[in-house]
């Protein structure tokens, strides 16, 4: 029988922390076997702002899948998302190196090496570097160079950066606990493993990961990622609205955001006033407001919309300056709590003019019925990254003769577990 070892994803988010243990077999199955899912405390808009709380958090969730899994947990790869992520395309240029021409492991390091030398602030550190395709000698398309013979190698990468003092915050809030973080890694990109399809890649799709405070995006062209943002708004948003517009408690206005549907009701003709009205008002009673009255539906209507709107049009902002406007013949798929809320999908629809589909986890095993949710899409997706890197990387002996900077190890390990199993 098969040895089987562990993998943990910690997906902090700002409105819940959920934790996910599974089961890692050397055949390459994998299972989910404990889940964790607490509210988070500490975190803003993806950002931790407050380390105790944050570090109480994390530690519940841990508890909470711990029992579930009866494993201890040591390390976990770990989400990270907030206002502070930014995003570029760049390409690097080198010569091969050998006098035959051929391509070998280390020049693809270094072109991926010189593709990462841009300038960034002190305060900032690259997140990942994503090889899109390689060009030898002028031929695009390269998937994978080495072997190939030619004179000049090229590589297009997505390089995704980060705030070093988020970065290392969230970071230290995890390793506070007792658990290594073995890496950290950007939500929708996390996402994407777990809820896309090749094919999904290759047409084009932009994914949403509609959090609590945040909104990521990641958008797909030609089977690689091309653009990748975190938007400063998520559903609290909605939230947050509904309580300043009906002047209610922030508890109730999340209430009547989920029991809400932004498509107003039919009526036959004959229908009874009483039933109309019923349908058509809110009693704000109901959600535990004291001296509440009655509020036109369409009124909370109104304000879920205005929101979704704007938050829509960022989304499109975001299309046309990756230059995909129209291009994305996938559309777009949602993820995240946000997803969940009734009529999202033609609020979308209207507002992208795209084909928008709701996205769950595909192929999961273990907990499928608990888990089988948008809510879990990203942390089934860092375990998918980390079962992908685990595997690969379990494949290749790396050569401890030369000594790496860690900013180019890192490029080095990418490169022969992406590419030479």
């Amino acid at each position: 029988m098969p040895t089987q070892d562990y993998l943990v994803s910690i997906d902090v988010g700002t409105t819940k922390i959920c934790t996910l243990v599974a089961a890692y077999h050397e055949d390459g199955k994998m299972s989910v076997i404990g889940v964790g899912n607490v509210p988070s405390q500490g975190i803003r808009r993806g950002v931790v702002v407050n380390i105790e709380e944050t570090i109480s958090s994390i530690s519940a969730s841990l508890e909470e899948a711990e029992r579930m899994a009866g494993y201890p947990i040591q390390s976990a790869y770990v989400s990270i998302g907030g206002g502070h992520i930014s995003s570029l395309n760049s390409r690097g240029v080198i010569a091969v190196s050998r006098a035959d021409g051929e391509i070998s492991h280390e020049d693809v390091a270094r072109v991926i090496e010189a593709a990462q030398a841009i300038s960034l602030p002190m305060n900032r550190e690259i997140l990942h570097v994503l090889p899109r395709g390689f060009i030898v000698d002028g031929q695009e398309g390269v998937e994978n160079p080495a072997g190939m013979t030619g004179v000049r190698l090229e590589v297009e990468t997505h390089i995704v950066n980060a705030a070093s003092s988020s970065v290392r915050n969230l970071a230290k809030c995890v390793q506070q606990t007792g658990v290594e973080v073995e890496e950290v890694v950007l939500s929708p990109i996390a996402a994407a493993e777990a809820v896309l399809s090749s094919e999904d890649r290759e047409l084009g799709v932009v994914l949403l990961d509609i959090g609590g405070g945040t909104t990521d995006i990641a958008i797909f062209v030609e089977g690689s990622i091309w653009h990748s943002t975190v938007l400063p708004v998520g559903s609290n948003h909605i939230t947050n609205d509904i309580a300043i517009g009906l002047r209610i408690p922030f508890e109730a206005a999340e209430k009547i955001k989920k029991n809400t549907t932004l498509s107003m009701p039919t009526f036959e003709e004959g229908t009874l006033f009483e039933d109309v009205n019923r349908n058509n008002t809110i009693d704000l009673s109901h959600y535990g407001v004291e001296n509440g009255s009655q509020v036109l539906r369409s009124d909370v209507n109104s304000i879920i919309e205005a929101r979704l709107s704007e938050m829509f049009d960022m989304v499109g902002q975001e299309i046309k300056k990756a230059g995909q406007e129209g291009l994305l013949a996938g559309g777009c798929v949602m993820i995240g709590g946000g997803s969940l809320l009734s009529g999202i999908v033609d609020s979308a629809k209207e507002n992208l003019r795209l084909p928008v589909r709701i996205g769950k986890p595909r192929d999961v095993i273990g907990l499928a019925d608990e888990i089988n949710s948008p809510l879990y899409v990203t942390p089934i997706g860092l375990l998918l990254w980390g079962m992908k890197s685990r595997r690969q990387r379990e494949m290749v002996r790396v050569s401890p003769i030369q000594l790496w900077s860690n900013a180019f190890g890192k490029v080095r390990g990418w490169v022969k577990r992406s590419f030479f199993p």
